[in-house]
């Protein structure tokens, strides 16, 4: 069985006016090109198809002419090439050829591509409206800082209303409060909805560490102490700077927000995922990474931590003068180690979700959120 004639002739018709992508209609049984048109709007040519055969198989035929004209693979979208794309191994060279097949899985692997150009983000977008195209594309510098970054933001803002799972949620949220994305107004919108929705926190916290809306009051130490931690992060010291960032407006902003996170979470995903931006926000106390350790095994290396040879230098003689600094040093040793590791020992299925979740995870979250309150009632005076 062959296209009918009329279909191949305004196929090929198609093709040779050189279309910079293609997409295939199959509920409505036509092809549609996205005609160049250089500064002009943007313009479709349409074919609709007269099947001879049954409606898949007859598309499946119209795949394989496209490719065969465009590929030079007469059997559709090689197999080959889906492994190769999705591994990010498809040459940027390739990825206009990948917009004209026609294909889902070729435009995916297009998006997925380091090499994805704003242009080539245009017509992969046009090709193919998907929230999840959108989330890939925003994790391209190039497509971020180009024109298609605010669209493909706008799509995520508004589509948000409609994902369910935590970990698009916050993905998404993320990716749009990147510099430049959305509006002042678009932002607050989404803050005021993260008054009702966790996984939106976490999307600010990964996002916006040390600028978050409505920022708390900055903690207040003893002058002398803050005058020697001042001097100590000047030099250079992490924990003197983690100390530092943490008094500060936005530092306690930050814990307040993690705290909201993890006193109710509706999801394995959004523990982890805050967990995740803990280890971030002390990153420099950890070079080597997650340690993978359970919460007994952190708070034992924090009380040696505090109390052995580790901490030395000047922050050890700081200490030493400071005694009641102690606590909070302990308290972020912990908190930069979270992981799984924690979560592993108490909730091992990872399908746990709600009031069930935190009551397992009750044993970890308590004394984390003890952890969080020591460091926000950083020596207040008066």
């Amino acid at each position: 069985m062959e296209l009918s004639c009329e279909d191949a002739f305004r196929l090929n018709v198609l093709l040779a006016n050189k279309p910079l992508a293609i997409r295939v209609d199959e509920g409505r049984m036509a092809v549609h090109g996205l005609a160049a048109q250089g500064d002009a709007p943007q313009r479709e040519i349409k074919v609709e198809l007269h099947p001879t055969t049954r409606p898949e198989h007859y598309l499946r035929l119209v795949r394989e002419l496209i490719s065969g004209q465009v590929l030079g693979s007469p059997g559709g979208y090689p197999v080959y090439l889906k492994r190769w794309t999705r591994m990010g191994q498809m040459r940027d060279e390739s990825l206009a050829q990948l917009l004209l097949l026609g294909e889902p899985e070729a435009v995916v692997a297009a998006v997925c591509s380091p090499g994805l150009t704003d242009e080539l983000a245009r017509r992969a977008w046009w090709a193919m409206e998907d929230a999840e195209n959108a989330r890939r594309m925003l994790g391209n510098p190039a497509v971020v800082g180009g024109s298609m970054g605010p669209v493909l933001a706008a799509y995520l803002v508004d589509y948000l209303p409609f994902e369910t799972e935590s970990e698009r949620i916050m993905e998404s949220v993320r990716l749009v409060l990147q510099p430049g994305l959305i509006t002042p107004e678009q932002q607050d919108d989404l803050w005021r909805k993260s008054a009702r929705k966790q996984a939106y926190l976490v999307g600010f916290l990964q996002a916006l560490p040390d600028d978050l809306p409505e920022p708390e009051p900055p903690g207040q130490r003893d002058p002398a102490l803050a005058a020697e931690l001042r001097a100590l992060a000047a030099s250079g010291d992490p924990w003197a700077r983690s100390l530092e960032r943490l008094a500060s407006a936005a530092g306690q902003t930050w814990l307040k927000t993690v705290a909201t996170v993890l006193a109710k979470p509706p999801s394995q995903d959004v523990v982890t995922t805050t967990f995740d931006c803990l280890r971030d926000y002390f990153a420099p106390l950890r070079p080597e990474g997650d340690p993978n350790l359970p919460m007994d095994a952190l708070i034992a290396e924090a009380e040696t931590l505090v109390q052995g040879p580790r901490l030395s230098g000047e922050l050890g003689e700081c200490l030493g003068r400071w005694p009641e600094l102690q606590g909070d040093v302990a308290a972020i040793w912990v908190l930069s180690g979270l992981g799984y590791g924690v979560i592993r020992p108490v909730l091992p299925d990872p399908t746990a979700l709600g009031t069930l979740m935190r009551r397992k995870l009750a044993p970890v979250i308590d004394p984390i959120l003890g952890l969080i309150r020591t460091l926000r009632g950083v020596r207040r005076q008066g």
